[in-house]
């Protein structure tokens, strides 16, 4: 993976998070991630532009991409390792995140480990 961070780094952050990779929302938001450490631009567009391209990739609707992410943001609130989840955050979270602010506090986290 040219720019950002490793498939390797991603994919041990999600795993960390308790987050299987028997999930297609693994690897949807493992692409979602890689293409936000390309172009950060895709925070602000998570609906409209970030899931169209990963749909895109995958040859799904968005809407898919969308579900099968929120799943595994799901599975990370109630059966995963919420408590990392928290730390990374840098901030307070009493609720499950929206798919937007999770890819959002995984991205900033990757960011942050770059430096």
């Amino acid at each position: 993976m040219e720019g950002g961070r490793s498939v390797e780094e991603i994919n041990n952050l999600i795993l960390k998070l308790g987050i299987r990779s028997t999930y297609q929302g693994f690897y949807y938001l493992q692409y979602a991630l890689h293409l936000c450490m390309l172009d950060e631009r895709y925070l602000l567009s998570v609906y409209k532009s970030l899931y169209v391209d990963v749909a895109r990739k995958y040859n799904t609707s968005r809407d898919n991409v969308e579900h099968c992410i929120r799943t595994v943001v799901s599975n990370c609130w109630y059966k995963g390792n919420q408590t990392f989840l928290i730390k990374i955050a840098g901030y307070p979270i009493t609720q499950k995140p929206t798919n937007g602010e999770f890819i959002d506090i995984l991205f900033h986290y990757l960011k942050a480990q770059e430096n």
